[in-house]
């Protein structure tokens, strides 16, 4: 928040989530939601400040050493912020802090208190307590004071999580802002992309446009030509992209805290080659039956199965595996077809690119359904690393990575892909290669 009373949500969406979190606690709890610690770089140079997404999800705050603090007074809960307060020394190094008075005039609470009388003021409300409720991990000392009250010692996110899964109106509209910029700066990639540029030049174009529109990168961008494509987390990014060569791109961009997730695959000259195409064509068509497959009480893993199926049976059409369907896809979708495909379909979208309340497919336990309100991921792909060693891996694909991801709103009327007005036809795609370098 770089200014005063900024908050991405209204007052009452706060207080909203709130009152949802706290009335699942008994009155006898404290509840402490600490925030991310600041990570030392090197010396006294710390990386960008990020806050704790549960911090952000109940209060919107944004500053390190701070705790969110919730007690119940008669009947009724209170919420409270820690903070720093204001320090006109530390102001001229680091920056303009809210302090306690600005954070209680402006953030949805109803008491402040400098940090530095945490410890104090927990000690009178654990008297009266019988249970906390916390997140541990975070702040070392806080987790050291909730240990000396011998209270029970209850974890926050099971609570938490469940509410974060399904995102509000508001929530959606910032989550489609965050979708369409990730769009927009895949497509300024592909229309600058021309034979011989870099990896790095590709990313440098995609992060700017995040930056010239005030945002910044939800995780480590992947960019990778040719055989890079193949490496499922590749972010080196510093090799130049040969004539021929397809290039992956998997880049999403953060607003407010929320993230998106897209990935385009694209042919650097501007055409697919006929073995490209293929295996292009047959992702794409696996994308759209998981994605058609995300409706309302469908279970997390139709997507996957629903990809895998047509992957699976592709590549027994094209020759790349000898077996029947059945075969090639193993008795848990663990068959032959995944040395080609070795990812879910996709994960939960939200405050975190890898969002609570989405396993992967295949995890143990009571799969989830999906709901009215839920945002994730559907990325399906085909990999054949020329560079492997545990495979044998067909001439005329070798050095082939293909992957293409979209974000994707679950509601009662359907699935909406909210990073639909990014083109993955394959003519759509070959007409804007290199379409600024004409």
């Amino acid at each position: 928040m770089g200014v005063i009373g900024e908050l991405p949500f209204s007052i009452g969406e706060y207080r909203s989530r709130q009152d949802r979190f706290l009335s699942k606690n008994m009155e006898d709890t404290l509840v402490l939601i600490p925030t991310n610690p600041k990570k030392i770089r090197s010396n006294d140079t710390s990386y960008p400040y990020r806050a704790n997404s549960y911090m952000m999800y109940l209060c919107g705050w944004n500053q390190p050493e701070a705790v969110f603090m919730a007690y119940n007074d008669s009947g009724v809960w209170k919420s409270c912020l820690f903070v720093r307060p204001r320090d006109t020394v530390a102001e001229i190094w680091e920056g303009r802090r809210v302090g306690t008075e600005g954070a209680k005039k402006y953030w949805p609470i109803d008491e402040s208190y400098p940090i530095d009388d945490l410890e104090k003021i927990i000690q009178e409300k654990i008297s009266v307590c019988n249970s906390i409720s916390t997140i541990q991990g975070f702040d070392k000392k806080l987790d050291t004071l909730t240990k000396k009250s011998n209270l029970q010692i209850l974890d926050a996110t099971n609570y938490l999580d469940e509410l974060r899964v399904i995102k509000s109106d508001e929530e959606i509209e910032i989550m489609h802002k965050a979708a369409k910029l990730a769009s927009d700066a895949h497509i300024e990639g592909i229309i600058r992309t021309y034979p011989g540029i870099g990896e790095w030049e590709i990313q440098s174009i995609i992060e700017s446009y995040f930056s010239k529109n005030q945002s910044c990168p939800s995780y480590s961008s992947i960019v990778g030509g040719g055989d890079n494509g193949t490496i499922l987390h590749y972010n080196s990014n510093n090799m130049i992209i040969n004539d021929g060569d397809l290039v992956l791109v998997d880049a999403g961009c953060e607003i407010s805290g929320y993230a998106s997730d897209i990935t385009r695959t694209w042919p650097v000259s501007g055409k697919f080659s006929e073995a490209q195409r293929e295996i292009y064509d047959l992702v794409l068509k696996a994308e759209k039956a998981a994605i058609e497959a995300c409706v309302v009480g469908s279970p997390w893993s139709a997507m996957h199965h629903a990809s895998s199926k047509v992957l699976a049976q592709g590549l027994i059409n094209l020759g790349i595996l000898e077996c029947s369907l059945e075969e090639a896809l193993g008795k848990n979708y663990d068959g032959p077809y995944r040395k080609f495909f070795m990812h879910g379909t996709g994960h939960m979208l939200g405050l975190d690119v890898h969002d609570v309340g989405g396993g992967r497919q295949g995890d143990k336990g009571p799969e989830r359904l999906l709901a009215h309100g839920m945002v994730l991921t559907v990325e399906p792909g085909l990999y054949f690393g020329s560079w492997r060693s545990d495979i044998s891996v067909p001439e005329r694909y070798s050095g082939i990575g293909i992957r293409i991801e979209d974000d994707v709103l679950v509601t009662d009327g359907g699935p909406i892909i909210l990073t639909s007005s990014c083109p993955k036809e394959i003519s759509d795609i070959e007409d804007l290669v290199g379409q600024k370098n004409e």
